[in-house]
């Protein structure tokens, strides 16, 4: 089963920091790479790597700690009861931080391989077990540092007199 833990700050970055703070961090991540910086799994960074068959699953973590964070703001992080909280952490992490980087990352590995979609898709499933158990890793550390620290509130604030 291979892992990779790329997908696993997707989903934290979403989880914890919110919709649009977490997008915003993915998004710097992206940038450092096209800059060059060797932030990528086996120390890759620079344009190139947007020329790769995998470059669908990076320009996907945007979209994808985008979408965990706005299930973890509007629902997650919104119920009292613990356990129906870290269920719906591990909900955004798997939509957010699994079906949406795949369904940007898939169809690119397809177009850029030339490889048929259904092939593309089948072999994108081999991380899933993988991409679940981080899922499970991230609605129990993002329930304990929501608990413990509040990046955003839950509610808006009263307005100050």
């Amino acid at each position: 089963m291979p892992i990779t833990m790329q997908t696993l700050g997707v989903m934290l970055a979403g989880a914890v920091l919110g919709s649009v703070r977490g997008m915003l961090a993915c998004a710097l991540v992206v940038l450092l790479t096209a800059a060059g910086l060797p932030v990528l799994s086996g120390g890759r960074g620079g344009l190139g790597v947007f020329a790769g068959p995998t470059a669908g699953y990076l320009v996907g973590w945007m979209p994808g700690a985008l979408v965990t964070g706005l299930i973890a703001q509007f629902w997650a992080w919104r119920l009292t009861l613990r356990r129906l909280r870290i269920v719906a952490l591990f909900i955004a992490a798997v939509v957010g931080g699994i079906a949406v980087v795949y369904a940007v990352g898939i169809p690119w590995l397809s177009a850029n391989t030339g490889i048929p979609l259904h092939k593309a898709f089948s072999s994108g499933m081999v991380f899933v077990p993988g991409d679940l158990l981080k899922a499970a890793i991230v609605a129990l550390v993002a329930d304990g540092v929501l608990r413990s620290y509040r990046v955003l509130p839950t509610r808006p604030r009263a307005a100050a007199r």
